[in-house]
């Protein structure tokens, strides 16, 4: 009997043996391969940023690439590091490899051009995001922040205090956001005899420029006593400027983005305000509009996302620890 159960037991283990092997011959020679149907469905999207050295396109993107992997789709990002010629050849090697989507925040709103121009004749959508690009017929569709009302609100506060103030402005002007939010501002106190401007100093929005930048006009011995700069890291980097040289007190410091850093600094009294912009609201709208656009629907041209002015007033309705 004890046999017998040996027998059997060599049978069952050598038919499990042949019915494996049969299963692995009809999968790798003639079954259905499922790699390579999830490698024709799945839609590779390029993403491009002008610098990845800001926050704000880390919480952006986050939005952004969570939506693309839980569709199973390939999610490309590369950072030109603020290089034009650079994000030039990144977005030429997305367009070799395939992709069916560019998102891209242009580092100069121009020169982007034949780049783009070569990603439309390939039948690749095109989605800008936090800026503009100079022929925005290229751009299937461009989601932003308002930011000429960026600067517009900072500027009708400032007016609004009636102190009289002269400005150094720290400006980025190669790229459309920080060109339309500085607009905003100087449009705004415009018509006020109390606002001067002393000073228009580019910094490409960072910070580690922004300090050397400012302490070299504070060597100039011009006379300011407010600054507003077209974002929050290169609002702190003056910050820290004015500390180096002793005048911070002294100083009016104005900022976009409602980065943590810059609401922390005016929930110390140290900064005087800056405009809020929602990374997460723009990365999200952009995720959807990725999909109506590779399902074929219509979707709208621009899509505005509103600002909102934070101050030592509501500061603690937004809060420091994170973005809005």
């Amino acid at each position: 009997m004890r046999r017998y159960y040996k027998r059997t037991f060599k049978l069952i283990i050598a038919v499990a043996d042949i019915l494996i092997f049969l299963a692995v011959v009809y999968l790798f020679c003639g079954g259905h391969d499922y790699s390579v149907d999830q490698k024709e469905n799945c839609h590779k999207i390029g993403v491009s940023y002008m610098t990845m050295n800001n926050e704000f396109y880390t919480i952006l993107n986050e939005e952004i690439a969570a939506r693309v992997e839980s569709e199973g789709d390939t999610f490309i990002l590369y950072d030109p590091a603020l290089d034009e010629e650079k994000q030039l050849e990144q977005i030429n090697s997305m367009i070799d490899d395939g992709i069916d989507v560019l998102v891209v925040t242009p580092v100069s709103w121009k020169t982007l051009t034949p780049a783009l121009e070569r990603a439309k004749a390939d039948g690749i959508k095109i989605i800008v995001v936090d800026s503009e690009v100079y022929d925005d017929s290229l751009a299937d569709c461009t989601i932003k922040s308002d930011n000429y009302a960026a600067g517009e609100i900072i500027g009708k506060y400032v007016v609004s205090k009636g102190e009289k103030k002269r400005f150094v402005l720290l400006t980025h002007n190669i790229a459309k956001s920080g060109i339309d939010r500085i607009q905003g501002f100087k449009d705004a106190v415009a018509g006020s005899e109390n606002i001067e401007i002393a000073a228009e100093l580019d910094c490409e929005g960072q910070l580690e420029l922004a300090e050397p930048v400012m302490n070299e006009f504070i060597k100039t011995g011009e006379r300011f006593d407010a600054v507003f700069a077209l974002n929050d890291l290169a609002a702190v980097g003056a910050v820290a400027a004015l500390e180096e040289n002793g005048i911070l007190k002294d100083t009016d410091v104005y900022g976009v983005d409602g980065a943590p850093d810059a609401k922390g600094l005016i929930k110390e009294n140290i900064m005087k305000g800056t405009a809020a912009q929602f990374p997460t609201e723009i990365g999200k709208r952009t995720g959807d509009v990725i999909y109506r656009l590779l399902e074929g629907k219509e979707c709208e041209s621009l899509i505005l996302v509103p600002v909102e002015l934070i101050n030592s007033e509501n500061i603690d309705k937004y809060g420091v620890e994170r973005w809005q």
